[in-house]
């Protein structure tokens, strides 16, 4: 072999062995079997390409006719074949038909398996696909609803609200859903591109969600400080309330040299603008959390509990304002606990609970029983419940989320899961006029920030129109108020879920032209309830 003998090979063979050493000898012969099969491989595909070549010059057709006309028996065969006009005989026209039938069949099954294939790859793909749950969006979209109704000044409808019949209120279903939300975002990229690329996506959406709440403060303060300083509703309509101050803003405008830094730093936070920055802080905790449950699913919710109690222990809090000592209404690391309840559920840390019997009577127990402490018009005229309210609030105030509330919470939310049935079955197949009901909702929950941050601007645009137009105290204005936002709510939904579907990128359907053979003309469905 290229003029060595054996005694060289091995010369050569101790020489390597020294030179390059045992521990990586094994690689180099690994990465010289490698090369050789890569210039093999390239030398096969230099002799197919010649052949192509050859093909479509004709070279080959004229190399076939040389070679049989270099074999005589052959040559002369074809010659007398074509000069008698005799074919292939019975048996070879047979063998040529069992051939073709053999091929038919080969291809078939070879198609037949593709088939199969495709069809196992894509039940495969459903089957890991995360489906969204329609409850999720159904009870969030609830959710926003209830928010607007409270947070329309002066609204009646406030009195009808859950927090009026339990300590828990809209505030937990948001949070609590959020989680759940958060869940199927954020957990898969955890899982697949681990902890990094995840804080990356966190740190992406606490982006989104800062600067939102920066642009709903800055439009809601300027428009009401714009109506205000140009006394236009004094003078055409001979209103005196003071919106700015309601929300108590005017330290904004008065102290900007102080409220601007904090209101850029988190650390101005006024009582109506402080969910989305409580939302932000809890977005920051996820990739804690996710961390810790790599060591156990216990070590994740030691770690929230343990913040929670840190919180009601005045150990954790952040400053709301620079002027005073006060804190954020919503301490954040108090209401981790129901954020991650969500997400713990739907991560499966969590097992779904049992549809039990004594379960659901203990539930309805537990909003029983809260009900005398929560409802004003029972603790405010029962001198006894109120004192029993006075000495229990630590466990049901709302800025460290007290036991209290966490517990009417998960008994109000498991009573709705029964309600909504397994995958929410029950939500649907009750009539059409249902079923558009909860799509709708369903559609205000998918769209969540956007409703939400329209539903404090909307709020305030309701308020000053009823105020200037019918006033307070009438019954209708105060229906008819929060009916028109919820029509502005339902329209904010579905145009931002319009300008996320980026309909400009899809292809403009044809106009006038016929229908495809064998396709019939399209028809309007109508709308029908899902199944």
């Amino acid at each position: 072999m290229f003029g060595l003998g054996w005694s060289e090979m091995v010369l050569v063979a101790i020489v390597a062995l020294i030179v390059i050493g045992p521990k990586d000898l094994p690689g180099m012969f690994r990465t010289l079997g490698q090369f050789t099969g890569k210039a093999k491989g390239m030398a096969r595909e230099f002799s197919r390409a010649m052949e192509a070549a050859a093909d479509e010059s004709g070279v080959k057709d004229i190399s076939s006719s040389l070679k049989a006309a270099a074999n005589p028996q052959k040559f002369g065969v074809d010659k007398i074949r074509e000069a008698t006009g005799l074919q292939a005989g019975p048996a070879t026209r047979e063998l040529t038909e069992e051939r073709a039938k053999a091929k038919a069949k080969a291809s078939e099954a070879m198609a037949k398996a593709a088939t199969e294939r495709k069809a196992r790859e894509a039940a495969q793909a459903e089957a890991t696909k995360k489906v969204r749950d329609p409850r999720l969006d159904f009870f969030r979209g609830i959710g926003m609803f209830i928010i607007y109704i409270a947070h329309l000044p002066g609204n009646w409808w406030t009195l009808w609200i859950p927090a009026r019949f339990g300590f828990s209120d809209a505030t937990e279903i948001f949070v609590f859903c959020s989680g759940m939300a958060s869940a199927l975002a954020f957990g898969k990229i955890f899982d697949t591109h681990g902890i990094p690329m995840g804080i990356a996506r966190v740190a992406h959406r606490m982006w989104q969600v800062y600067w939102a709440h920066i642009c709903q403060f800055l439009v809601i303060a300027a428009g009401l400080v714009a109506i205000h300083e140009s006394g236009f509703l004094t003078d055409c309509c001979n209103l005196t309330q003071d919106y700015v101050g309601t929300l108590n803003l005017w330290h904004f405008f008065n102290e900007t040299d102080v409220s601007l830094p904090g209101l850029l730093t988190l650390t101005y936070v006024p009582n109506y603008f402080d969910i989305l920055p409580m939302y932000i802080v809890i977005l920051a905790l996820i990739p804690v959390i996710m961390a810790a449950s790599r060591l156990s699913i216990w070590a994740a919710f030691a770690m929230s509990a343990g913040m929670w109690l840190a919180a009601n222990l005045d150990l954790l809090s952040l400053p709301a304002e620079p002027w005073s000592d006060r804190h954020w209404f919503f301490n954040p690391f108090a209401w981790q606990l129901v954020f991650f309840t969500g997400f713990g559920f739907m991560r499966g840390w969590i097992p779904a609970p049992p549809v039990n019997k004594s379960l659901i009577v203990l539930s309805i127990v537990v909003l029983i029983a809260s009900l005398p402490f929560a409802y004003f018009r029972i603790h405010l005229n029962v001198p006894e419940v109120q004192a029993i309210r006075d000495a229990i609030k630590p466990l049901w105030i709302k800025t460290e989320f007290g036991f209290l509330r966490y517990l009417h919470f998960l008994a109000l939310a498991y009573l709705a899961w029964i309600a909504a049935g397994e995958k929410g079955f029950r939500l649907f197949g009750h009539g059409r006029l249902w079923g558009g009901f909860v799509r709708i909702v369903q559609k205000v929950g998918q769209q969540s920030l956007a409703v939400f941050m329209a539903s404090l601007v909307i709020a305030q645009i309701a308020g000053i129109l009823r105020d200037m137009v019918w006033g307070r105290g009438e019954w209708g204005p105060q229906v008819l108020s929060n009916l028109l936002g919820f029509a502005a709510l339902i329209a904010v939904a579905y145009s931002v879920g319009w300008f996320k579907g980026q309909p400009w990128r899809k292809s403009p359907k044809p106009h006038g032209q016929p229908p495809e053979a064998g396709h019939p003309p399209r028809k309007t469905r109508k709308l029908e309830t899902t199944s």
